[in-house]
């Protein structure tokens, strides 16, 4: 389509061309002589040529059309895949609405200049050579005013390009802020309104409306300008051409006919010109566009897979101590045969062995002197030195204040962040050394924020694992707690959720997320605050529930609640980015001062018994 689209266009502009000459002939020599059938049979064919234009001009339309929505369609998905495959690093340099503008507006823009460059780039240049040509030809003397009206034009063009460059750059970025505003008034509507700061938030969107009008204004005030600049240069080579032939008509050095021929293609030229003016005017929109995509596509997207070798794993000792950290060394070495010896690990990261696609881990988790900043950020690491050992089975709460790294340092196991410093091991394999697809289909999260999609109930429960059957479906629900409240809607699981499933609670959200990471079946199971909205009945019977099904899944939980964690094989108490002890409650209870102090700030200072 894109290649016949131009080939259409050059038929339309050579049958253009003609025209004027069956003009002159007609004139010339049809009125002039007074051949009335000469008239006619010159007319007959300027109809037939003009017809044959008119197909081409249309076959143009259509094939650019048709190239520019396919090159724009492809454009999008292929901006949608990159952005998929961004680390969270990615995704908070570029900011969702950002994100959003460049994925519509920007690619509308260069969608558009693909579809008149199809068109008028290649309609232009052949209809201003095949003027210039044709008007040399009839006559040379009169080609003077061309040559002084088209630097005069090229001026214009190269003064619209370099004014308005900068300005269409900025309108997509004051773009960006209108649609920032836009998404945090839709996404916040109900706190909007809850603290009544509508009329702030009002204020908020004219600024930013106002700011882009007027960037906008002041853009199209340039691009404005140019075309009364073209017209004024284009009448005025007109006028000087009608003055300057009609004084060789009168000489006799040209006729008529020749004179009306050459102002046609004299007007073509000018007109092709302006055509390129304004062409020129959308590419250099269409380029501050393409930059801001290209800086998307160029990004790079998830962590590459690399091999780190032995010195990811540290100095030899650094296994040794992390046991000793965590407290326990022969409950932790005690499966070394299954997992292989550190030497067995170390050549397998050496060599680059990646995790082999199907393949099921096993779910021991060491972190080896972890450190973890983010990018460009200032300060200290929000994680510090982090060492320990999950078995698989084993129930890990991580515990402690807000700020303190909780869930920054669950995001490093399925490589949502890179870690800094120090290295994260899954059945002795540095996770940098696995193939992030594999590696994630090992694990199951429930993040602090539930996220549901529009669909189905049981379209999102199956979600992680689209050939689960309906009975495992049901199965993980309940599980999860989910499965009666389900029951209660009249379609059950066929319910249909609203956009980020506006239409069932937090704690539903939070079940139907917990149900979603179960069905998965995975090797090690994060649950981030993940039980946060549920009364504490349900979030008992949810652990019931979870300790009898993932028997051999590592799982991680995140909680505020010490309810939460009092059952856990192993809880890590952080409090700035590094661990300030490991143990289980009752360890805890006799020797983690901080451990105490949330223990006794939520349960008042009475005893618990840790069986119920």
């Amino acid at each position: 389509m894109a290649v016949l689209a131009p080939l259409s266009m050059m038929i339309e502009v050579f049958m253009d061309l003609l025209q004027p000459r069956f003009m002159e002939s007609i004139v010339d020599k049809g009125i002039a002589n007074g051949d009335i059938p000469y008239i006619i049979k010159t007319g007959l064919l300027m109809i037939l040529i003009a017809m044959v234009g008119v197909a081409g001009g249309m076959g143009a339309t259509y094939f650019s059309s048709i190239a520019s929505q396919n090159f724009g369609a492809d454009l999008r998905l292929d901006i949608f895949k990159k952005v998929q495959s961004f680390s969270f690093d990615s995704i908070d340099k570029f900011r969702t609405a950002s994100l959003v503008t460049r994925l519509t507006n920007d690619v509308m823009q260069i969608q558009m200049a693909v579809l008149f460059m199809l068109r008028m780039l290649v309609r232009a240049p052949l209809l201003c050579i095949g003027g210039i040509v044709m008007a040399v030809a009839i006559n040379v003397r009169l080609s003077a005013i061309i040559l002084i009206a088209l630097p005069l034009l090229l001026l214009t063009t190269v003064f619209v390009i370099r004014k308005g460059f900068p300005l269409f750059t900025k309108v997509q970025e004051k773009l960006d802020r209108v649609n920032t505003v836009m998404q945090e008034n839709l996404a916040g509507v109900r706190v909007v309104k809850a603290f009544v700061r509508s009329e702030y938030e009002k204020g908020r969107f004219a600024k930013a409306n106002d700011d882009l009008a007027s960037i906008a204004i002041k853009a199209s005030r340039i691009v404005g300008a140019s075309m009364p600049l073209s017209m004024l240069i284009m009448n005025g080579a007109v006028i000087a051409i009608v003055w300057f032939g009609g004084i060789r008509v009168n000489t006799g050095d040209m006729l008529v006919g020749e004179v009306m021929a050459y102002i046609t293609y004299v007007s073509q030229i000018l007109f092709s010109f302006m055509m390129l003016t304004f062409m020129f005017t959308m590419i250099s929109r269409a380029k501050a566009s393409a930059d801001r995509i290209t800086e998307v596509l160029e990004t790079e997207g998830e962590v590459p897979v690399e091999v780190f070798g032995k010195e990811a794993f540290g100095q030899e000792s650094d296994i040794q101590d992390m046991h000793e950290v965590a407290g326990s060394t022969s409950e932790y070495t005690k499966p070394e045969s299954e997992y292989g010896t550190k030497a067995e690990n170390e050549d397998k990261a050496e060599k680059g062995i990646e995790l082999e696609k199907g393949l099921r881990l096993k779910g021991r988790v060491d972190f080896v002197n972890v450190s973890f900043k983010y990018k460009d950020a200032t300060g200290d690491p929000v994680l510090k030195n982090i060492t320990f050992t999950a078995m698989p089975g084993e129930t890990v709460a991580i515990i402690g204040p807000t700020g303190s790294g909780k869930s920054t340092l669950v995001n490093l196991i399925p490589r949502f962040y890179e870690v800094s410093e120090g290295s994260i091991l899954i059945d002795g394999i540095d996770i940098r050394d696995m193939e992030l697809d594999e590696l994630r289909k090992n694990i199951g999260i429930v993040l602090q924020e539930s996220i549901l999609f529009t669909g189905t109930i049981m379209d999102n429960i199956r979600w992680g694992r689209e050939e689960a059957s309906e009975e495992e479906v049901i199965d993980a629900a309940k599980a999860a707690q989910a499965h009666n409240f389900i029951m209660e809607f009249p379609d059950k699981y066929n319910t249909i959720l609203g956009q980020r499933g506006v239409n069932v609670s937090g704690g539903q959200k939070q079940r139907l997320s917990i149900a979603r990471a179960l069905l998965k079946k995975p090797a090690i199971l994060i649950l981030d605050d993940s039980t946060s909205a549920v009364d504490l009945e349900t979030e008992a019977r949810i652990q019931d529930a979870l300790r009898e099904r993932i028997k051999d899944c590592t799982c991680f939980i995140i909680a505020q609640r010490i309810s939460s964690v009092m059952h856990a094989d192993k809880i890590i108490v952080l409090d700035d980015g590094k661990i300030v002890d490991i143990g289980s409650h009752e360890e805890l209870m006799k020797r983690c001062r901080m451990y105490q102090d949330i223990y006794n700030s939520q349960v008042g200072g009475r005893m618990v018994a840790y069986e119920q």
